[in-house]
């Protein structure tokens, strides 16, 4: 009996090995032939994790429909966000459809499988006069300097805050008023640079090459001449927020939104904007329709005699 016991042991120990290699060989398949960055693979490999947890003894390829489904609700009912879990399942399906495309397997049990409905919370944006609030004062001192270019960019090109850190200086295209970006899973598209953004990024350039320590390509550097990293820039724009007697939460999306938010109300070209943040899908952009139409409804309630409340 003790025979079969540690006889079946070892055919488990040699499936769970099986599938960490496969795992691993999954990972490495995003990292080297999707491009996708260390911090998305890390993500991916977080949810495998947390795949193989409520799978607990179960190997991945005798799970079902109705095993994910279960375990889908157990997360839901543990409190995990419906986003969160959405972005597991993305994850699992991608796992097992790379399994059966380079390794014979033949079911996928998360097809079908949806993530419970989250309420869409709207995405905040400064109105046009925060923004002026926010970026229209003179800089004074070299890091100042630096802040107000970083800013004037966010604000004029939309930029996520990773693609603002990743910039050199020969991503900027001053001749045609354009930046280079590299955006998620390494995609590089072009994106137009607004005059006051243009004007303090040169001002920046000027300061930026009086650097003698610097230490790094990166656009954007520290007082020592290394990259500057994504938490300085959000502490130094809230910071520069708080100065500007900003009472609501400015973050670096908060400009991101509120550059597209504010370009949809003046052009209402949707396709644009897209193209522009960078967005793989238009339905990820229609969310500042709604901004747009909140914008228009706070006019209407203001101007409109039938809307006013009487006093």
């Amino acid at each position: 009996m003790s025979g079969k016991r540690a006889g079946a042991e070892a055919v488990q120990s040699s499936s769970v090995a099986v599938q960490r290699a496969l795992i691993g060989r999954f990972l490495q398949h995003l990292a080297n032939e999707r491009r996708l960055s260390a911090h998305t693979v890390s993500s991916y490999s977080r949810d495998i994790e947390a795949l193989l947890a409520c799978a607990q003894s179960t190997p991945l390829d005798d799970l079902r429909l109705h095993d994910v489904r279960r375990f889908v609700s157990q997360l839901h009912a543990r409190g995990l966000h419906p986003k969160s879990i959405a972005r597991m399942l993305s994850a699992w399906r991608g796992l097992y459809r790379y399994l059966a495309r380079d390794h014979g397997w033949t079911d996928n049990p998360c097809d079908g499988i949806r993530a419970p409905k989250a309420e869409r919370r709207l995405p905040s944006a400064l109105s046009p006069d925060e923004v002026t609030q926010l970026l229209d004062d003179k800089a004074e001192t070299v890091l100042a300097i630096r802040d107000k270019a970083m800013f004037e960019l966010f604000y004029s090109s939309g930029l996520r805050l990773s693609e603002l850190t990743g910039l050199a200086p020969g991503d900027l295209d001053f001749r045609d008023g354009v930046v280079r970006v590299t955006g998620k899973g390494s995609k590089t598209r072009i994106v137009p640079v607004g005059r006051h953004a243009a004007a303090a990024l040169d001002a920046w350039l000027n300061c930026r090459a009086s650097f003698t320590n610097l230490q790094s390509e990166a656009l954007f550097v520290n007082r020592f001449g290394r990259r500057l990293s994504a938490r300085s820039v959000q502490e130094r724009l809230k910071s520069l927020a708080r100065k500007r007697g900003i009472s609501s939460n400015v973050h670096p999306h908060v400009l991101r939104h509120s550059f597209a938010s504010h370009v949809l109300q003046s052009s209402s070209d949707l396709r644009a904007v897209q193209e522009m943040l960078g967005h793989a899908s238009i339905s990820t952009t229609q969310v500042y329709t709604h901004l747009d139409f909140q914008h228009l409804a706070k006019i209407y309630d203001a101007a409109h005699p039938r809307a006013k409340k009487k006093r």
